[in-house]
């Protein structure tokens, strides 16, 4: 398999090696939230969704949450946390390339899961969120701006894999994606990235 294995992503969750965690929910769920863009009683799926920092967020503002994370640490860590919360949702482990929903969902919140994958996956994955969302649903993307020197060169490096808005444009096609119109909102991140906070919606 391309790219980084559940060996490699279990090693950084026990040892606390998760750089791209903000430790807390990410900014752009709250405008998102504020937006009305989230509403109460919606069915959600996060893939990848790591510690669950959303989770319990969305939760609270009256969403049907449903985690996934194929690292058995991640999942142990996000249910812990909704149970700590005291609120209701589920985090199943599950491969977010092979998993699908009992019936199509209404929103997906795509954080760090599609930079997590190694490129030659994004295909594959762009297509499960298709399935996944029942027509009219959105897709609440957040594209890693992580450009490397390297990468000028030909060489694909990652995680985090850089997530260029005009290969973006081309994984989520405008024959089957409804596009908002540029510039999107940029959210930066500690570590020197920064990402464009895009909703896509499903024909």
């Amino acid at each position: 398999m391309a790219g980084p294995d559940r060996e490699f992503w279990q090693q950084r969750f026990e040892t606390g090696q998760t750089g791209w965690d903000r430790g807390a929910p990410h900014p752009q769920l709250a405008a998102w939230l504020a937006d009305g863009l989230l509403p109460t009683g919606a069915r959600i799926v996060v893939p990848g969704c790591g510690r669950g920092h959303e989770l319990s967020v969305l939760a609270r503002a009256g969403l049907d949450v449903i985690g996934l994370d194929y690292t058995p640490a991640a999942v142990e860590i996000a249910r812990a946390a909704l149970k700590d919360a005291g609120v209701p949702g589920r985090v199943e482990q599950a491969d977010v390339l092979a998993w699908r929903p009992d019936h199509p969902v209404d929103l997906i919140y795509e954080q760090t899961c599609l930079c997590a994958l190694h490129p030659d996956q994004w295909t594959g994955y762009a297509e499960q969120l298709q399935r996944w969302l029942k027509p009219g649903g959105r897709l609440l993307a957040l594209f890693m701006q992580a450009r490397r020197d390297e990468s000028e060169h030909g060489q694909v490096i990652g995680p985090p894999y850089h997530c260029d808005i005009n290969a973006m444009r081309a994984l989520f096609p405008q024959a089957l994606w409804k596009w908002p119109a540029p510039p999107y909102p940029q959210r930066p991140h500690e570590r020197g990235w920064f990402e464009l906070a895009v909703v896509l919606e499903r024909r």
